[in-house]
């Protein structure tokens, strides 16, 4: 089984965990987390390092996942992201097998897509995307990178999400909209 290492030791790093176990396309590796919380583990998985020692594990490991949950700003995830990709880690996008993803959508690196997600034809999601638990993802919807899309929520086709987009949980969007860069849409807005 291919070994990979999740970056962050977090709460989003136990949902991503979970998911990776049950996916069965990878073994843990470890997790990277602070300079303080090396030699701790999250559920079971040790934290090996902080990230001044990813230079080193590149050359170990092939395969490596941001496990940072993104709020307030995508900021870290994208320094991250991009940090991986400099030092030559593969960034596999990870779709739980409780998540429905039509033969006909694009899912792009480094995305993880969570429990009961559903995304249906034609949907494009860019790379480093959350794509949380029960999310409804309808046809010809596009987002865009660096994009976390929250617990239950509802985007209708058509829709365009654009780069660093937060939204909500339980948000509900009207087709065929645009959401425009770095947008934080609270929880439970309807977005029209």
């Amino acid at each position: 089984m291919k070994k990979i290492l999740l970056i962050g030791n977090g709460g989003h790093c136990k949902s991503v965990i979970d998911v990776i176990e049950q996916e069965g396309q990878f073994k843990i590796a470890g997790i990277i987390g602070t300079s303080k919380s090396v030699g701790t583990d999250v559920l079971g998985y040790k934290v090996i390092g902080d990230d001044s020692d990813l230079k080193s594990l590149s050359k170990i490991y092939t395969y490596a996942l941001v496990a940072v949950g993104q709020i307030q700003s995508p900021e870290t995830r994208i320094k991250l992201f991009n940090l991986l990709i400099k030092l030559g880690f593969v960034l596999p996008n990870i779709v739980s097998p409780r998540a429905y993803v039509s033969n006909h959508a694009i899912i792009g690196n480094g995305t993880i897509i969570m429990h009961n997600v559903v995304i249906n034809a034609n949907a494009v999601i860019g790379d480093n995307c959350i794509i949380n638990s029960k999310a409804l993802i309808e046809h010809d919807t596009i987002i865009h990178n660096h994009c976390h899309i929250s617990t239950n929520a509802t985007i209708n086709g058509n829709v365009v999400i654009e780069e660093c987009c937060f939204i909500g949980s339980g948000v509900v969007t009207k087709n065929s909209i645009k959401i425009k860069k770095n947008s934080f849409v609270k929880a439970g807005t309807l977005v029209k």
